[in-house]
């Protein structure tokens, strides 16, 4: 999630294998954020460079790369920037046995098998999804280290599956920012504060902060977040990538550590829409452990056809009531967007407000509140740990707070095991109350216009990282009626401001993730705001 601004701020929602257990405490006590290592930019090209899973598919088969090749050159990449230059801490643990994968895909490929698009391609996934392999899952923090997960999750076994090498699991906001109201986003008790590569001082957002400033960085082609509530297009916004928050069931949540059962979601987190396509398709499918997912056999296509058809005559609104107005420049660039849009031949419904924006967030926390306790219970129930609730978490947590409490606490953590079951009459108001009002508002507006989507800005360019007073109040976003409704929610590059990205969002009805990437490739394509990052100390002036 993205930093709480409820009830002081609004939600938006690892070190190399080896040493990384034994050294976890010092990592913790790392979340220094000094310009001392830091440089003034990446003067050293970078072979991999914004490639992208095309690019890396072609080298294979000219025989430039292999997939061991490739491993090879990220792990450099990232050994070289992760705690030393820049010190990005966005990787909290590498795969030991990423090499030996690669191998294997590499002979298949050799003998002619080549399992698809993803086949050898380096991914980097958040370190709340379950790998049952020698890395850990923990959502970064100290108590899950060496836990054991039963499985896989079901995505990471479609990565597999798919010839995906899991190159390593990604920092995040400890426990997917659900723990305090004044967390740091992207800061955890196994690894310390993740930086925004664009400017070393600024925030990577939360949740997903690793996967974003690692893709952005390019530590790897292509990475996996997950959102309860703009924790994929949050950070994918402050580190100039497509973030993809699908429909709340078309991918698995079995095996990744919940928040919410009826807002959860993972999703591609690149640096093109292409990319964010191809690796929709290896994961999104029906998976017999997530109920929710019982519809997604019908609606998994291959998401990269029709991204070339064009935008003309789509009807786009634009919800400037509540979900413009926080921040004058991310206003100016979804203004641009619009006129980029509309010179594409698509309609422009200007304004086109949705009446329920601004009016779900009590109801959303108190939904969370009593969803985490639930779902960490069942989720924990799976796995071999000394904890086994959220009573124990809590525990933990007062009994190492020099470890895991130095910069703020664990207030969420305590309202929510305050909270019964989800069979209270007050949860189950408020979750009928919430869904109906997010759904209903996106639904009856684009009903009334006849829209395929809408346009908002995503965020506000990232605050500063503050571990002394956490992230500042959040002033606005296009994040909550997308995660409320469980509808689907995409980011695209927008621009920049002094230096630091801006991103710009479309959203839209249930189910319609293969239009909202064909309306973001359009924009992408006619645009190519994304640059690279320079690793700046601090923004431009």
């Amino acid at each position: 999630m993205t930093p709480p601004m409820i009830p002081r701020r609004k939600f938006l929602g690892s070190a190399l294998a080896g040493g990384l257990v034994a050294a976890s405490k010092s990592l913790a006590a790392q979340a220094d954020i000094s310009m001392k290592s830091a440089t003034s930019g990446n003067s050293d090209p970078f072979e991999l460079d914004e490639l992208t899973v095309a690019d890396l598919q072609a080298g294979m088969r000219s025989g430039r790369f292999t997939s061991r090749s490739l491993v090879e050159k990220y792990s450099a990449r990232i050994s070289s920037m992760d705690t030393r230059g820049p010190a990005l801490r966005a990787v909290i643990e590498m795969n030991p046995d990423a090499l030996s994968i690669a191998d294997v895909l590499d002979a298949e490929r050799r003998s002619g098998t080549v399992r698809g698009p993803m086949h050898g391609i380096p991914v980097l996934i958040k370190d709340n999804i379950a790998t049952a392999d020698r890395m850990e899952t923990t959502a970064g923090s100290l108590m899950l280290v060496g836990s054991k997960v039963p499985r896989d999750a079901f995505i990471v076994a479609r990565l597999r599956a798919a010839g995906a090498v899991i190159l390593g699991k990604t920092n995040l906001s400890e426990w997917a920012n659900f723990r305090s109201t004044h967390s740091s986003s992207g800061w955890t008790g196994r690894y310390g504060q993740t930086r925004n590569p664009y400017a070393l001082d600024r925030s990577p957002s939360g949740s997903s902060s690793g996967s974003g400033s690692a893709a952005a960085a390019n530590y790897c082609a292509v990475t996996i977040g997950t959102e309860t509530d703009g924790s994929i297009t949050a950070p994918s916004a402050a580190a100039s990538l497509v973030g993809l928050k699908p429909t709340v069931g078309l991918v698995s949540r079995s095996g990744i550590i919940p928040i919410s059962a009826s807002q959860d979601t993972a999703g591609p987190m690149t640096r093109t829409v292409t990319d964010a396509a191809l690796l929709l398709n290896a994961i999104a499918g029906a998976d017999p452990r997530d109920a929710a997912t019982r519809g997604a056999g019908a609606r998994t296509v291959d998401f990269t056809r029709g991204l070339a058809d064009g935008i003309r005559g789509m009807r786009i609104g634009v919800p400037r009531e509540k979900l413009f107005g926080y921040h004058v420049k991310a206003d100016a660039a979804t203004d641009d967007a619009i006129r980029v849009l509309r010179g594409l031949g698509a309609v422009i419904v200007d304004p086109a407000n949705i009446p329920t924006a601004g009016k779900v967030d009590d109801d959303e926390y108190e939904v969370l509140l009593y969803e985490f306790k639930d779902g960490l219970r069942k989720y924990l129930e799976e796995v071999e740990s000394p904890i086994r609730s959220l009573a124990d978490m809590i525990a933990y947590n007062e009994a190492h707070a020099k470890e895991e409490m130095p910069y703020f606490g664990h207030e969420i953590f305590l309202k929510a095991q305050a909270k019964g079951s989800l069979r209270s009459p007050a949860y189950l108001k408020a979750l009928s109350r919430s869904q109906r009002m997010a759904r209903d508002g996106i639904d009856g507006t684009m009903k009334k216009h006849r829209l395929d989507a809408f346009i908002a800005p995503t965020m506000a360019p990232p605050p500063l990282i503050d571990l002394v007073s956490g992230d500042p109040l959040f002033p606005g976003g296009a994040t909550t009626l997308p995660a409320v409704s469980g509808y689907p929610h995409i980011t695209v590059p927008a621009g920049y401001t002094f230096g630091v990205p801006l991103g710009v969002s479309f959203f839209a009805g249930k189910w319609s993730d293969a239009k909202l990437l064909r309306i973001a490739y359009a924009f992408e394509q006619a645009t190519h705001h994304r640059k690279p990052p320079r690793f700046l100390p601090t923004a431009e002036v």
